[in-house]
């Protein structure tokens, strides 16, 4: 399987595209099951998701709790699902909260993923709405690819087993 490609294709905006040796209803399943998501997007090694906590459909929220291991620390991302379309889209917004901090300092961005079936298996391309392109140069600096590529190779693991 090649890795995922990450692509600018604006100045506000990340594309992150990656297939999968899938049907699109078996690759829809981990994107849109709290407890499948809780196994698949824990981050680098040392991380986990102790919360993954999903009400999938639109106008329904999400909440997952990112936590390093070794030192206890936290990033949450909550946000609400604007748009679905089974087996095809996925359009919510995403603002992420820091550590102990109630405060939601972030900048909202907006996450477009979409599921497209070939006779290869199943392309998923997300895409992400940065509010400036200081945010999206921000979340380049951290490493997102790799991340994400760590992630979806967990899926590859789930659809086999």
């Amino acid at each position: 399987m090649k890795p995922a490609i990450v692509n600018s294709p604006s100045d506000t905006q990340v594309e992150v595209v990656r297939s999968f040796d899938a049907p699109v209803s078996s690759v829809w399943k981990p994107f849109t099951d709290a407890d499948l998501v809780r196994h698949w997007m824990i981050g680098p090694p040392g991380w986990s998701m102790p919360i993954s906590e999903m009400d999938f459909r639109v106008g329904g929220t999400y909440k997952n709790v990112f936590r390093n291991e070794a030192n206890g620390f936290e990033i949450t991302i909550v946000g609400d699902f604007r748009e679905i379309e089974t087996h095809s889209k996925i359009v919510q917004d995403e603002r992420h909260l820091i550590g102990d901090s109630a405060d939601d300092t972030s900048q909202e961005t907006v996450v477009t993923i979409t599921f497209q079936e070939t006779d290869l298996g199943t392309t998923v391309t997300t895409l992400i709405e940065y509010a400036s392109i200081e945010a999206r140069d921000e979340a380049l600096a951290t490493g997102m690819g790799s991340a994400m590529e760590m992630g979806y190779g967990r899926i590859d693991e789930l659809l086999v087993g």
